[in-house]
């Protein structure tokens, strides 16, 4: 090496010593460059969840929860700089759907299909949750954390199978990067984003008409026409915070959605099929 390239290569050590900041972003930089050649043999994910012990008392009902085998089966996949990134999120679901449901109401059985659930006697209402937007950024776009976004449409149905409402529920989880590998932090911002919207069904829903309705032993029945076009136009989010939990997030590539802070919205009736 010159004395010419040595008294540069001193020069610029000693700025980055004078400045650390300067050997911070550095150091962030070349563990970004770990995670992107680590990625480049691709990222899975299989995220299940075990939800914390419910703090609201289950409502004195017996329901029918139907998990299909789309949901059963859901997988998010795309390909990001160059990088495979699979979440396989249907196996995990289905725990979900029977420990969310399981702490929101006396008793919740568990269904593969909406026919199957009409045939079994004794139920108040039929649930059926499914996964409509998975969504994530990664550190290279937000410069230290994961983040993950899970948009879900619970239809509501009578005991004998007729469609009578719908809500909408979006999940939200971050997890700070670590290490050269961004399975780790994308899987557990995936399952914070399933606690996320397991806490605010199990918040919201008891204060829904339809919920007052089942907790009098009542069976969920389709409201008349007139009362669906009157209120097709109230339907609000309601988000249980309305501070997001984490920093602003950069720009997303080009069809990666970013994530936000989402709310259960209140049921929508049957001639009103919107999920947005």
């Amino acid at each position: 090496m010159s004395s010419a390239s040595a008294g540069v290569s001193v020069a610029v050590a000693d700025r980055a010593l004078m400045n650390p900041s300067m050997a911070a972003r550095r150091l962030a930089a070349g563990l970004l460059v770990l995670t992107v050649l680590a990625a480049c043999g691709g990222v899975k994910i299989t995220p299940d969840v075990k939800l914390p012990r419910a703090l609201v008392s289950p409502l004195p009902a017996r329901v029918g929860v139907v998990v299909a085998g789309d949901m059963r089966n859901y997988t998010h996949r795309e390909t990001r700089w160059g990088s495979n990134w699979q979440a396989d999120l249907g196996p995990g679901h289905v725990h979900w759907a029977q420990e969310l449901f399981g702490a929101a109401f006396r008793e919740a059985d568990l269904f593969s299909s909406l026919e199957e659930a009409r045939a079994s006697p004794g139920l108040q209402a039929i649930f059926e949750p499914r996964i409509v937007q998975y969504s994530f950024t990664t550190a290279r776009e937000t410069g230290r954390y994961f983040a993950a976004t899970i948009r879900y449409r619970i239809a509501l149905y009578t005991p004998d199978g007729a469609s009578v409402d719908a809500l909408t529920i979006t999940g939200y989880g971050n997890s700070l990067s670590s290490g050269a590998s961004g399975a780790r932090p994308l899987e557990e911002a995936t399952r914070a984003a399933m606690r996320d919207a397991a806490a605010k069904f199990l918040v919201q829903f008891p204060e829904q008409e339809v919920a007052r309705q089942i907790a009098r032993g009542e069976p969920v029945l389709v409201a008349p026409a007139a009362d669906a076009a009157g209120s097709a136009d109230t339907i609000e989010a309601v988000p249980i915070e309305p501070e997001s939990r984490a920093s602003p997030v950069s720009p997303a590539p080009s069809g990666a959605a970013t994530p936000q802070r989402g709310g259960i919205l209140p049921f929508t009736r049957a001639g009103d099929r919107s999920s947005s």
